[in-house]
């Protein structure tokens, strides 16, 4: 029997010479540093040293399950090693198909959002001082601002300082109404966030699913397993995406009214005349 052998060190643990917490780590420090000794002694050494990690959680199974009946138990180990190999093998092609068509799908996102055009501010004086004016060409700057409380989610603070000397009120009062609005609509906001990120991480699912299939022999088994999963998964995302897309994500007319401390029905009239005021003028821009 070879010094320092595997079966030497199963022989020291069997007749007591070694306890159990021993045995384990004799057998760790042994594959570590004999790879060439092992059924995996083709591998890079950077992956085998990643999969004996991986493997010695499984070493006390390995070590319950062998049962002298012919095998030596270097034997029975390199066996067990090879199997799970194969597993660790699956694992990391997984994995990398995983991260591979995670960043398949951010880099059209990315470039879709890299250069993003700056808002023209060229016109909004002149769109926001004709909204305000009624049909007699009197000024109400209180329409204009409760469609931006109403709208809170798509104006930035920038948007905000510009347009407040517009509708007759400080860039920190407009700010201070802003933040009251997101602090009540804080909890709906955080259930849309949430469901957002459930499509995301469907949306993922999907490809991943995808990518899999192209490295699977049709018509196998797991072939067609894999395609009921992608079907499955495509039908949920698109329910997902229904759902997500009838939630409104605007503040109601009643917490506008509650943040500018006024009346639903007072909100309600303005934000129709404001909604009839926009049409018209849509309407000229384009006869003209």
């Amino acid at each position: 029997m070879r010094k320092n052998s595997l079966n030497q060190f199963y022989n020291s643990y069997m007749t007591g010479d070694i306890e159990r917490e021993k045995f384990e780590s004799q057998i760790f420090s042994f594959l570590v540093n004999n790879q060439e000794k092992t059924c995996i002694s083709h591998w890079e050494n950077e992956t085998y040293e990643d999969f004996v990690s991986w493997f010695y959680p499984r070493l006390k199974k390995s070590i319950d399950n062998y049962k002298e009946m012919g095998a030596s138990f270097e034997a029975f180990l390199n066996k067990y090693m090879l199997v799970s190999a194969k597993e660790f093998q699956v694992r990391i092609t997984t994995n990398s198909l995983i991260e591979y068509s995670a960043w398949n799908a951010q880099i059209p996102e990315m470039y879709a959002h890299e250069e993003a055009p700056p808002y023209n501010y060229n016109n909004t004086e002149e769109v926001i001082s004709n909204l305000i004016e009624d049909k007699h060409g009197r000024k109400d700057p209180r329409r204009v601002l409760a469609l931006i409380i109403k709208c809170y989610c798509g104006v930035s603070d920038d948007f905000a300082e510009r347009v407040a000397p517009l509708i007759g009120i400080t860039s920190g009062e407009l700010l201070e109404l802003l933040n009251k609005i997101r602090i009540i609509r804080q909890e709906k906001d955080d259930q849309i966030y949430r469901m957002k990120e459930r499509v995301y991480c469907q949306y993922y699912r999907c490809i991943i699913y995808e990518r899999r299939l192209a490295y699977i022999r049709e018509n196998s088994a797991t072939y067609e397993k894999l395609k009921l999963r992608l079907e499955k998964a495509k039908l949920r995302l698109e329910k997902m995406r229904r759902r997500i897309s009838a939630i409104r994500t605007d503040a109601t007319n009643k917490q506008v009214a509650e943040v500018m401390g006024t009346t639903k029905g007072t909100i309600d009239a303005s934000l129709h005349r404001l909604k009839t005021k926009w049409q018209k003028m849509s309407l000229k821009a384009d006869l003209n």
